[in-house]
């Protein structure tokens, strides 16, 4: 096999787990920045953070399932163009899109990244659309689908939660 194969075959996995690692370390170097609403007594993060945690693990566990799901020689190889789709997704999409949503909530004014937000957020929406219609509509069993849901979801209420938490404090 060759590099390059195996380095695309793996993209998509080191991907999902780029937000997840991030947020953790950006937030234990910026825990005495007063936008995270950090408390001393019970309970210490606002409940948006709990939500973005449970979501983003559901959504993760998704995401590494339905990598590993493909894996399996029994199961149907993700083709090259739909890789690369949803790396496209995970890359342009979800990584610049936890860049702007990390500067807003430490962002003494959060306004100034809404519109930006907004954009990443359509290119993320059309993006993840085109590779649900395009490659897995038909495709794809129960199983799969589950896998697929647990991602798009997660990440979705994942993403509401962090929004709600940046722009209606």
């Amino acid at each position: 096999m060759q590099k390059n194969t195996v380095f695309r075959q793996y993209l998509s996995l080191v991907l999902l787990f780029v937000p997840a690692l991030l947020f953790g370390v950006l937030f234990i170097l910026f825990k005495a920045n007063a936008s995270l609403g950090l408390h001393n007594t019970f309970p210490f993060l606002p409940w948006q953070f709990l939500v973005v945690g449970v979501f983003g693990i559901v959504a993760t566990a998704g995401g590494v399932l339905d990598w590993r799901f493909h894996r399996d020689p029994l199961n149907m190889k993700i083709p090259k163009k739909e890789r690369d789709a949803e790396a496209q997704a995970l890359g342009f999409g979800g990584i610049p899109m936890f860049l702007l949503m990390w500067c807003a909530m430490i962002s003494a004014k959060p306004q100034n990244f809404l519109i930006p937000i907004l954009i990443v957020l359509i290119y993320t929406v059309v993006a993840i659309s085109y590779d649900e219609f395009v490659f897995h509509i038909k495709r794809c069993k129960r199983r799969e689908n589950m896998y697929h849901r647990m991602l798009v979801f997660g990440n979705g209420i994942a993403w509401l939660a962090w929004f709600h938490f940046i722009y209606c404090k």
